[in-house]
């Protein structure tokens, strides 16, 4: 008969997801890792990672992944490639996880890490080009466009301090926004209204992304109609996440407005023997490496949390 119950489960295999793996099989937990489609999530489009520590030339999103799931290959982490379509927390005894087949299994502890994505600005191109110019992380990407001119799309808290920031690598950048104003707060508008560097187009949106091999050119459509062309060498996309959180029970976590999930500073969630780790986490920063250490974290309290169990009469 096939297993049913676990002592963790794991939602999610990026890079969370991988190091939760990781730190479960050292640790010889009876686990699962479930993974919806390829593991290594997101970052599998991430054509190059430069801010990984232990890789000084750099690495592909890809390599990094790859490395990932093979460590935790390494100590035998089990892994299933399925969908979550369901996550029931009850007050007293498992947790339940509904599978896209129809099947259900069961866990004393669970760890949802199963991440946000961008939300994209749906022009022609972006998909195409993206990691070849088109980003969504100026953190990560902004060191590759010294000297060079790239747009900002957006107009909240961080597509103003992105716009900000990339002004230290880029000889300009162009913010275009949909409004005739920013959305930030004041005293974010104020510095980037008061940086050189930064160029502003209103009341517009990019139409069009265009290049072969990687950006050259932008479209930009007017609220009132007018199409201009605008040479550009990077793209940064800054319109807000989306959290991947679809069959979670989202009041019993006391998710925020926007559907990420508080943790504490174990990563643990409102409820007992839940955690939580990476970008489905409320927070400000998203990089790859705070996932991994929410991830490392988040195995270590459900360690304790199954120890606690087993003490209970």
């Amino acid at each position: 008969m096939p297993k049913t119950h676990y002592e963790l489960i794991i939602l999610g295999g990026g890079p969370a997801g991988l190091t939760a793996g990781l730190y479960a099989a050292r640790a010889r937990l009876d686990h699962l890792l479930i993974e919806k489609g390829a593991t290594g999530g997101q970052v599998l489009n991430t054509h190059w990672v430069d801010n990984y520590p232990g890789f000084p030339d750099g690495i592909s999103g890809y390599d990094l992944m790859e490395k990932m799931a093979a460590q935790a290959a390494r100590f035998e982490m089990n892994s299933i490639i399925r969908e979550v379509v369901r996550v029931e927390l009850p007050e007293h005894g498992p947790k339940i996880i509904g599978l896209d087949d129809g099947s259900r299994l069961t866990c004393d502890s669970l760890i949802i890490c199963s991440g946000a994505r961008a939300n994209s600005c749906g022009a022609p191109g972006e998909t195409k080009l993206l990691g070849k110019g088109v980003s969504y992380c100026g953190t990560c990407d902004g060191p590759f466009f010294r000297g060079l001119h790239v747009v900002v799309v957006g107009g909240g808290n961080t597509a103003a301090q992105e716009a900000d920031h990339l002004t230290k690598f880029a000889e300009k950048v162009t913010l275009i926004h949909r409004r005739d104003s920013l959305r930030a707060t004041k005293v974010v508008q104020e510095k980037a209204l008061a940086n050189p560097k930064i160029g502003f187009i209103w009341n517009s949106r990019v139409s069009a992304i265009f290049g072969d091999k990687e950006v050259e050119a932008v479209e930009v459509t007017g609220n009132d109609g007018a199409v201009s062309r605008l040479a550009a060498q990077g793209v940064f996309v800054f319109i807000g996440i989306t959290p991947n959180n679809a069959g979670l029970p989202l009041d019993r976590l006391k998710a925020d407005e926007n559907g990420f999930i508080p943790v504490d500073v174990e990563s643990c969630t409102c409820v007992p023997g839940v955690m939580a780790a990476g970008d489905i986490c409320a927070k400000e920063t998203r990089q790859i490496i705070n996932a991994c250490g929410d991830a490392a974290v988040a195995v270590l309290s459900a360690e304790r949390y199954l120890m606690n169990l087993e003490r209970t009469p």
